[in-house]
C-alpha cells in the first residue's frame, strides 16, 4: 500500500484539487480545512458533517501528522518554547511571546539553516533540510492546541513570524502554502499584517 498523504501539506486550494481529482467535491476542503485549522479536529471520525463513506476513504489514504513534542518551557514572562522532533530525528524550537496586545508564535521554515550568520547560534550548526509544508503548518497547529487556541473568540496566536530555525525564503516552495494557510478565513484567519 502507498503512503498515506498528509492533509496538513495543503491549503485549500489544493486540497480542493486534490478532492476533485478523488472524485469529490471542491467544498469538501472547506469543510477539512474548518475542522482542521479553526476547529482544531484531527480525528476524521469527528468530522461529522462528512459522509461516513468519505471519513472512510480518508482513514484508508490520508492522515495528519504533527511533530513529537520533545520538550516544552514555560519562562516566568510567560514565553513558552517548544522543541517539536519529526520522524527523521531532525527538531526545530517554536516560541511563543505573549504581550498584552499580542501573541506571536515564531515559526521555523528548515532544520538548521543554509546560511552562517555570526550573530545567530542556528546557523552555526549547519543546515539539514527544508521542512515540509505540513511540519511548518503543525508547529502553529501543535502550538494553538497547547494554549488551548482553538474554538477562542480572539487567537490566542494573534501574529506569526517565520523566524526561528532557517530562512524561510530558502524553503520559498513549502513556506508560500503554510502563509495561505494561515491566511485563510477558512483556516487560521489571520491579517496579512499580522504574518510576517
Amino acid at each position: 500500500m502507498s503512503e498515506k498523504t498528509n492533509l496538513l501539506d495543503f491549503d485549500r486550494e489544493a486540497l480542493a484539487a486534490f478532492f476533485v481529482e478523488h472524485g469529490e467535491k471542491r467544498f469538501r476542503a472547506d469543510q477539512i480545512t474548518q475542522w482542521l485549522h479553526q476547529n482544531g479536529v484531527s480525528d476524521f471520525d469527528q468530522m461529522t458533517n462528512i459522509s461516513k463513506v468519505l471519513r472512510s476513504w480518508l482513514k484508508q489514504h490520508c492522515e495528519i501528522v504533527f511533530p513529537e513534542i520533545a520538550r516544552d518551557e514555560l519562562s516566568s514572562d510567560g514565553t513558552r518554547k517548544w522543541l517539536f522532533r519529526f520522524a527523521d530525528g531532525n527538531a526545530i524550537e517554536t516560541v511563543f511571546i505573549p504581550e498584552a496586545d499580542r501573541g506571536t508564535l515564531c515559526v521555523s521554515s528548515q532544520a538548521g539553516c543554509i546560511l552562517d550568520c555570526t550573530f545567530c547560534a542556528t546557523g552555526q550548526q549547519g543546515f539539514n533540510r527544508n521542512l515540509t509544508t505540513a511540519e511548518i503548518v503543525g508547529q502553529v497547529w501543535l502550538a494553538n492546541k497547547l494554549l488551548n487556541g482553538f474554538g477562542q473568540r480572539h487567537h490566542v496566536i494573534s501574529n506569526i513570524v517565520m523566524m526561528g530555525m532557517g530562512e524561510p525564503l530558502y524553503n520559498y516552495r513549502n513556506v508560500i502554502p503554510a502563509l495561505r494557510i494561515f491566511m485563510d478565513d477558512f483556516g487560521y484567519g489571520l491579517s496579512t499584517r499580522r504574518v510576517t
